[in-house]
């Protein structure tokens, strides 16, 4: 199934799971969300469940964290990654924050579901990677998947974590089909994984950047270089032991994100992987990205965006110490 139909799904199950699971959003109920990621669910479970509320992203999260601290295990979406702004205070001084407020007396189970990122050919306030600065909130968790079986099952799992989670979905790769096992068992929700294997350098990415990191493995191959593969899969925390596992076999790694590669998460992936494999590297950790810069109009963001070229060529300058 397509990407939005296994989160459709995901959430599905949850809402007949569960009674305390609820939706809220704008326009998530009646129109199914603008993306159509809810699409059915107001209708199959109630306006009492799967809520539409006025366009006002603080009020939104706001009242979710008062639902979860009466039980409740709000799913908020926030319609598009730049809107999440005027929500951040209450995300990152009450929710990031009550747990510890609390002496651990307080759970908050909110999910946070962000469409996020470039690609396809939206305005301005519509196509942000503001990953980082949640990463950098201590008591949120940041997941991101980049296929359907793990957006089906990483959803399942945010929305079963007691602690919020912000869950940003790749909106690109919305429509990329998958096959998604719904009876399988799930591995860890922060968990990396290696979708392919390979000796000369490690390619890490999460979210919408994993299939182009496959594709420039395959371009690689072609010229006999053999690239390993990573699907981060989460942002806070991340899965250094398999990042490390992975560089101290190829010694070499390139991490790709959208976001732009000034203080964005591909830093802190550098930064710690050159601390635990000095003795490894045969190469700088080197970091592909957005630039430094608003993001562009719509016709100009394939010139902003990572693509097959920068990241082949980030593979060259590696493979050349």
């Amino acid at each position: 199934m397509a990407l939005a139909k296994a989160i459709n799904e995901s959430l599905r199950r949850a809402l007949d799971s569960d009674p305390k699971v609820l939706i809220m959003g704008e326009d998530v109920g009646k129109l199914g969300g603008v993306f159509r990621v809810t699409d059915g669910l107001q209708k199959d479970f109630g306006d009492d469940r799967v809520i539409d509320t006025p366009l006002a992203e603080s009020g939104i999260v706001g009242t979710a964290i008062g639902l979860a601290l009466r039980g409740y295990r709000p799913v908020v979406e926030i319609q598009f990654d730049g809107f999440v702004f005027p929500a951040y205070d209450q995300i990152v001084t009450q929710l990031a924050k009550m747990h510890a407020r609390s002496l651990g007396k307080v759970k908050l189970p909110v999910v946070v579901r962000i469409p996020y990122g470039g690609g396809i050919g939206a305005v301005e306030h519509h196509s942000e990677s503001p990953e980082a600065l949640f990463a950098h909130v201590a008591g949120l968790k940041v997941v991101s998947p980049s296929n359907a079986s793990d957006a089906y099952w990483m959803m399942q799992q945010a929305v079963q974590s007691d602690d919020p989670v912000i869950f940003f979905e790749p909106k690109r790769r919305y429509w990329d089909k998958g096959e998604v096992d719904t009876e399988a068992i799930p591995g860890p929700l922060h968990g990396a994984r290696v979708v392919r294997e390979g000796t000369d350098l490690t390619l890490a990415a999460y979210g919408p950047m994993v299939k182009l990191c496959q594709e420039v493995a395959d371009a690689a191959a072609e010229e006999g270089r053999s690239l390993e593969v990573l699907d981060l899969r989460s942002v806070s925390p991340i899965d250094f032991d398999t990042i490390q596992a992975s560089v101290e076999k190829t010694r070499r790694l390139v991490v790709v994100h959208e976001a732009p590669v000034f203080f964005g998460s591909g830093a802190e992936i550098a930064a710690r992987i050159t601390e635990r494999c000095f003795y490894h590297l045969e190469a700088p950790v080197l970091r592909v990205g957005g630039y430094h810069a608003p993001y562009p109009p719509a016709r100009l963001e394939e010139e902003y965006l990572p693509d097959l070229d920068r990241v082949l060529d980030a593979v060259d300058r590696s493979l050349a110490y």
